[in-house]
């Protein structure tokens, strides 16, 4: 994935996280139709992490998870899930390292609106107001070695689930 697309991916989550935004449902539609694309699964699946990182944050003007997630088609919501699982295993690990985690406060105080849309997206709040990033995440799999499933768990998950 190009540089180009990361940027556009991070463009629309930020603005589709919105609770002003009345095509949320649209996109996240589109998002589903990628999904069934293997060659679109890494733009899809940026988009949704964007997204997430942000819903992540608790504020008033962004949707929250849960209101993102009762949106979802089936394959989006597996995507959902897995970056959800994968977010929660970076913070057990880093949690084990015993290197406190940073707060959370100082970005969601960023007025710069390319600045926040950057580590709004890139970051996403966890318990106590402590903040995970792609930092953490590349740490985490640099440590572990694992990372986000490809593309082939999206069928799995379907026919595990009935639904393919």
């Amino acid at each position: 994935m190009e540089a180009d697309d990361l940027d556009v991916c991070r463009q629309i989550a930020f603005r589709v996280a919105g609770h002003d935004h009345d095509a949320t449902a649209e996109v996240l539609a589109v998002i589903e139709d990628l999904l069934q694309d293997e060659d679109e699964y890494d733009v899809a699946v940026t988009f949704l992490w964007n997204l997430q990182n942000l819903a992540t944050h608790g504020l008033d003007t962004v949707r929250s998870s849960g209101e993102i997630y009762l949106l979802l088609g089936p394959r989006s919501a597996i995507c959902w899930d897995s970056l959800a699982g994968f977010w929660s295993a970076v913070a057990e690990w880093r949690a084990r390292t015993g290197v406190p985690l940073e707060p959370v406060a100082p970005l969601l105080g960023i007025e710069n609106e390319e600045l926040r849309t950057l580590l709004w997206t890139m970051n996403r709040t966890v318990s106590a107001g402590a903040k995970l990033g792609l930092a953490d995440a590349v740490r985490y799999e640099k440590a572990v070695g694992s990372s986000l499933p490809g593309y082939s768990h999206i069928a799995l998950a379907m026919r595990t689930t009935g639904q393919g």
